[in-house]
């Protein structure tokens, strides 16, 4: 019987994240979290004689979140590019998790067609001592698995 090595759980922090941006990788060494999840979309298959409704998929969603240390302008500076030209920002981002203590290995996921929900344009708070951060909500329109973790 197998058993889970402690070491081999995957480390939330050992990992990087970059946006391809006008033809630029740049890191997103602001973040904090990110994820990313894809949800099938799924019909009703109602059958004469079926009691229990049925579920064909037929279709997925992406969407994600970030949670960002407020630091880089780089977000808002697009969205202020959106709103003089009404060009939307459309990137590609690749997550990678990178434990080197884990047999896992690496994963690394390429998200295509990220467009974010929402952009926090400026942020006070006389009531923290904790640095400013901003989520951001963000939908992807594919993805592509560059690299799986190992079976182990």
């Amino acid at each position: 019987m197998k058993e889970l090595r402690a070491q081999d759980a995957i480390s939330g922090k050992e990992g990087r994240a970059y946006a391809k941006i006008d033809g630029n990788n740049e890191e997103l060494f602001q973040a904090k979290t990110i994820e990313a999840t894809l949800e099938k979309t799924k019909s009703q298959i109602k059958a004469i004689g079926k009691r229990m409704v049925g579920h064909k998929t037929t279709g997925g969603e992406g969407t994600g979140s970030m949670t960002l240390y407020l630091l880089s302008p780089l977000f808002r500076a697009k969205l202020a590019e959106w709103k003089r030209t009404g060009k939307d920002l459309y990137f590609d981002m690749v997550i990678e998790n990178d434990d080197p203590t884990s047999a896992a290995g690496k994963q690394t996921i390429l998200l295509i067609g990220v467009n974010l929900d929402s952009t926090l344009l400026a942020k006070l708070d006389g009531d923290s001592d904790d640095p400013l951060e901003e989520d951001v909500d963000f939908t992807f329109e594919d993805f592509e698995i560059l690299a799986s973790f190992h079976k182990i």
